[in-house]
Formats: structure tokens, sequence, C-alpha cells
């Protein structure tokens, strides 16, 4: 087990982050440092797995792992978020379907996109499987096992040629935003709630990031220097998000998604914001980590171990919504669900380091 450090702590703050902003109007909700900006935990969440992914595919000796290790790493990472994806799928339905036959309000049974499965569970069981019908709530994971699936190419071209890997990767960004590609939802209408093919951006972003800060001193010093710069970035971001001022999508001039705060397609606002936040945050941890005690372990033990504490909290984030809908919600109620769902994820880590721990038994002489 590694010792807490700042991207495990940063990844432990956005999972719970997203855990509370997933249970809708929730007392808390408004605590969270998504309410005072344009981007959100989501940014940080993928920009933290492209770091991860250039941390994990370098060997000790600080050089890249061999290409087809790195290929088959992605690769087995990428089967292993789609396990989880339609591990919690499956498990959000069985809920939404137990809380209707409780309740006895088949009204349930359309709650988050689950209508369409309920009403013609075969085209949209291919549709969960194929990772093209989503609930909503439950579609980060999709974007990234779509992001990790196609991560082999940019790593192995960021290793050649950084520069071609960013200009590939902001060429498939803009192109994206200037003629709104998506990938399409099936059976249901629309697309994805997550373009992948915008957010692979930070992702790769990320991935450079993390190397060119290992390998340029000069990088990290101007990256200090910017620190006024990302303040400013985050004081204009409170400012829009406290005032609610947004760009009216039909008053903008073509292409639109280039002057809109559009969450799906990650707009240039978005993104200057969250750089803004790294630049304002980037040296933040060495202060808190001495002065946050157990806070700091809890949070760095949640980034260790981020798909599972994720999958955890997606499902107790829909538990949470059923009991706020069956109970009207109020103070009491969201301090009982969002504490326990905290002390949840927690141990959600505790366990699976716990397992990893565990000596196994030895097999028996023959």
């Amino acid at each position: 087990m590694r010792e807490p450090n700042a991207i495990d702590f940063w990844r432990g703050l956005a999972l719970v982050t997203i855990f509370v902003n997933h249970i809708p109007g929730n007392t808390f909700e408004r605590y969270t440092y998504s309410q005072y900006g344009i981007s959100d935990a989501a940014e940080l969440f993928v920009f933290l797995a492209g770091w991860s992914i250039g941390i994990a595919t370098r060997g000790r000796d600080g050089y890249p792992e061999p290409r087809l290790k790195t290929v088959l790493r992605l690769l087995s990472r990428t089967i292993e978020v789609y396990r989880a994806q339609i591990t919690t799928m499956a498990l959000a339905l069985g809920m939404i379907a137990g809380t209707a036959l409780a309740l006895d309000n088949p009204l349930l049974l359309e709650w988050h996109n689950a209508g369409g499965f309920f009403a013609d569970p075969i085209q949209t069981m291919v549709g969960f499987v194929l990772l093209t019908h989503q609930l909503g709530f439950f579609n980060i994971l999709p974007l990234y096992v779509v992001l990790l699936g196609i991560a082999p190419v940019f790593v192995l071209l960021a290793r050649a040629n950084s520069i071609a890997a960013l200009a590939l990767s902001f060429g498939l960004y803009g192109a994206s935003l200037v003629f709104a590609w998506n990938l399409p939802s099936w059976p249901g209408e629309g697309d994805w709630f997550f373009d992948p093919l915008c957010w692979q951006l930070l992702l790769v972003l990320g991935f450079v990031a993390e190397d060119w800060n290992r390998r340029s001193p000069w990088l990290r010093t101007w990256s200090v220097r910017l620190v006024p710069l990302g303040i400013a970035i985050v004081a204009t971001g409170i400012v829009l998000a406290v005032l609610e001022i947004r760009p009216d999508p039909l008053l903008v001039p073509e292409p639109r998604l280039l002057f809109t705060f559009d969450k799906t397609y990650l707009t240039p606002a978005r993104l200057i914001h969250f750089v803004g936040m790294l630049l304002a945050f980037q040296t933040l941890y060495a202060v808190l980590a001495p002065r946050l005690g157990p806070v700091t372990g809890y949070l760095a033990g949640l980034g260790r171990n981020s798909l599972a504490v994720f999958s955890i909290g997606s499902l107790l984030s829909l538990a949470a919504q059923l009991v706020r809908f069956w109970t009207g919600g109020g103070v009491f109620v969201d301090v009982s669900v969002v504490g326990s769902g905290v002390i949840a994820l927690g141990f959600t880590a505790w366990f699976v380091e716990w397992r990893s721990r565990k000596p196994r038994p030895s097999s028996p002489p023959a």
C-alpha cells in the first residue's frame, strides 16, 4: 500500500464530491466546489486518470515500459472498468425495481432512464452491454471505458512525440466541438452524456503533463509562477457561478459549442476553468496534508482504490436518492444518508486493501 500522495488525495476528494453531487438537492451539495465554478469533479477525475496512466506505464527506472506491456495493461484496465459498469448497472436496476415494488409505485421504474429496460428489455439489454444505453448518474464509467480503450494510441504516440499526441488530441477535440460529434445512444434517442471525443483531451493532457512535470524543472517553475493566473480564473468562475451568469446557447454565434458551458462536450470555458483550478491549487496539498491528519489518509485511501470506491459510491448515491424520495428528504435524512455514505466509501477502500493484504491459505499437500 503506497503512502498518501497528492494524486490519491485529490482523486479521493473528487470521489467524495461526485458522491455528494449525485444526490441532487441534498443539503451538502451546495458546499461542494462544483457549485462555485464552471468545471467540476468529473474533469479532475479524468485528468488524474491520465496522470496515473503516465505513472503506471513507466518502469521503476523512470523509462517507459515495453509497448506491448503498456497496451496489455491498458486493455486489462479497460476490461476491469467495463466489468464494474455492467455490475453496477445491474445492481442499480435491481434497486430501482425493488423500490418500485416496495413502495408500490410503478413510476419509479422510469427513474434515471431505466424505463427503457423494463419496457423493452431485449433491445435495452443489448444497449447496456454495448454501453449505448446508460442510466443517469451511471455514465462516467462508460466514458472511462472508451478513453482507456483509445489510450494506447495516444500513449504510444506521446512516447515518440508528445507534441504530435497533443495535436491529434486537440484536433479531435476541436472537430468534435465544431461539428458536434458524439457517440449515439441506443435504443433510445440522443447522444452520450459525456462525449468521449472531447473528454479524451483531458486524459491526454494528464498523461503528457505527468511526463513533462517529471522531466522539466523549467515547466514546474513556470507552473508555480502562474498560480496568480489560476487564482484569477478561479475567482472569475466563482463570480459566474454565484451570479448564475451563463451564455444563452441560442444567442451565441456558430459554432455554438465554442462559447457555451456545456458539460457533455467539455467546452473551452470548462477546460480553461479546470486548468485555472490546477494552477491555483497545485501547491495546496503540501500545505493541507500535514494539517488534516486522518482526513488526508482517508481521502488518499479512496484515491488508491478509485474504481471500487466510485462503483460503490454510485450505488450509495442511488440508494440515497431513493431514501430521500421515500422520506421526503430534510436535513436529518441528508445527514444520515451522506454521513453513512462517506463512512461506507472509507470502508470500501479499507476492505479492498485488506483483501489484498490478507494471506491466501496454502494448498494442502498432495
